[in-house]
């Protein structure tokens, strides 16, 4: 049975058109949209592709770096729950994470942020939801950067993330942020959410008692698929 979508909830989702963020501006379609109906082989094929997650792919301290080194930078937990609208775990689903290293730079060709690339950090891992629904990365807090947008406008610090279904189509991406980084009320993409509560869902707490001590800090970031909690998703704007 298919579920119907909930239309579109603009006090709570971000316009489609910004012209503060200046990329949407390009990218706001000129055209009503066009419905097409995902195949079976798109719905139900495998999410996972030919191998599970290694050993090391949830630790991004470790999983690119070189023997007897490890990423540069404050050393973090970032974990949290994924659930459904009532608070149900879901588990067995593939989360995958990337981000730019402790100087805000990415590891892309096409980056050219003047802060040094790290030889020991890749910028990507990848983890299965418990049967509880938890999840936990370790990695370094990420820098913010620069961006051309309006002339001295700055990315907050934050951690991409995307969880996937049971297909590949079923996929949702959104942005984690730090508490308390003051870029976020100037971003003009987070800014683009009219909604504070819905901002509110992409901030990760410092988490004191998952924090080890003399070692990592750790912050919370819960993931909730539906409902009036649901963390905000940049690729499901049509409705909750």
């Amino acid at each position: 049975m298919t579920r119907p979508v909930a239309p579109r909830n603009l006090a709570r989702h971000p316009p489609l058109l910004a012209p503060a963020y200046r990329s949407s501006v390009l990218r706001a379609p000129d055209h009503a949209r066009l419905h097409h109906a995902p195949t079976t082989t798109e719905m139900t094929g495998p999410a996972f592709g030919h191998t599970p997650p290694g050993a090391l792919d949830h630790d991004m301290i470790q999983n690119y770096a070189r023997p007897g080194k490890t990423a540069i930078g404050p050393r973090i937990i970032v974990h949290g729950k994924l659930t459904d609208a009532d608070g149900r775990p879901l588990p067995g689903k593939l989360i995958e994470v990337w981000q730019a290293n402790a100087g805000g730079r990415y590891r892309h060709k096409k980056d050219g942020y003047l802060a040094p690339l790290d030889p020991d950090f890749g910028g990507c891992g990848r983890c299965i939801s418990g049967d509880d629904g938890s999840y936990s990365f370790r990695t370094v807090q990420p820098g913010p950067y620069p961006w051309p947008n309006g002339g001295n406008d700055w990315r907050p610090a934050h951690i991409h993330f995307s969880v996937f279904g049971d297909g590949f189509a079923q996929r949702l991406i959104t942005q984690m942020y730090f508490e308390g980084d003051p870029h976020i009320a100037l971003c003009p993409i987070v800014q683009a959410i009219p909604d504070p509560e819905a901002i509110d869902t992409l901030v990760a707490r410092l988490d004191m008692a998952g924090t080890v001590a003399m070692d990592i800090r750790a912050y919370r970031f819960d993931i909730v698929l539906r409902g009036r909690r649901q963390t905000m998703f940049e690729n499901r704007a049509e409705g909750l």
